[in-house]
């Protein structure tokens, strides 16, 4: 899919590289721009950190207590087939050993602070397993704005973009001299990502805060 924080085009007007260079190229910018920022962004999402599957009964176990109810629908992603997909939720509870039969291998602190859920999917049983890394499922949108909507994310995502283009293309980007000398700092330093950061001020999720 097409970056939309920062699109094609604008990467190429604000660069001034016409059609010098091909579609892929500029796309590929704009597109780890935008996987960046999104990694600080706040969605409605939770890790998936285990999947199973018996009598076409499917149920995920996320890193969280209760934030999804029956009926809801999520999105679930990179947690294998045939889990990933759009879901309607039929059944919920906490995870814990003492109240339900769906065990998983021994591990420091688990299941304390874990949920389930439930989905119908068809497909053959899978022994309920870790996913490593973890998977995620989003749940809806409530945003009054789309994030490719919002002026701040757009021009985050459009100086990033910049950077990295003009990164790749610099031979000299936070290289030494032939005196020792270095020229510039490397512009995919942590000082830029700080300065972006205070453009998504508003909108980080909690998470990308800790630490």
């Amino acid at each position: 899919m097409a970056a939309t924080y920062t699109t094609m085009q604008e990467l190429r007007d604000s660069l001034g590289i016409g059609t010098l260079y091909t579609d892929p190229q500029v796309e590929e910018c704009c597109q780890t721009a935008q996987d960046l920022i999104n990694s600080f962004l706040w969605f409605n999402t939770d890790p998936v950190v285990a999947t199973g599957l018996a009598s076409n009964v499917a149920t995920i176990v996320i890193a969280t207590t209760t934030p999804f109810v029956v009926g809801q629908q999520v999105t679930i992603a990179a947690s294998g087939a045939p889990f990933n997909g759009t879901r309607v939720i039929t059944g919920t509870g906490p995870y814990y050993s003492s109240t339900t039969t769906l065990i998983l291998p021994y591990r420091a602190g688990y299941p304390v602070g874990y949920q389930y859920l439930q989905f119908s999917i068809s497909g053959a049983d899978q022994t309920l397993h870790f996913v490593q890394p973890y998977g995620t499922v989003t749940g809806p949108d409530d945003k009054t704005a789309s994030y490719a909507n919002t002026a701040a994310i757009r021009s985050a995502s459009l100086i990033l973009a910049t950077n990295i283009w003009q990164s790749r293309q610099s031979t000299q980007n936070g290289a030494m001299g032939v005196d020792g000398y270095s020229p510039s700092p490397f512009r995919m330093s942590n000082t830029l990502m700080a300065s972006i950061r205070g453009l998504l001020a508003p909108y980080l999720s909690p998470q990308s805060m800790v630490g």
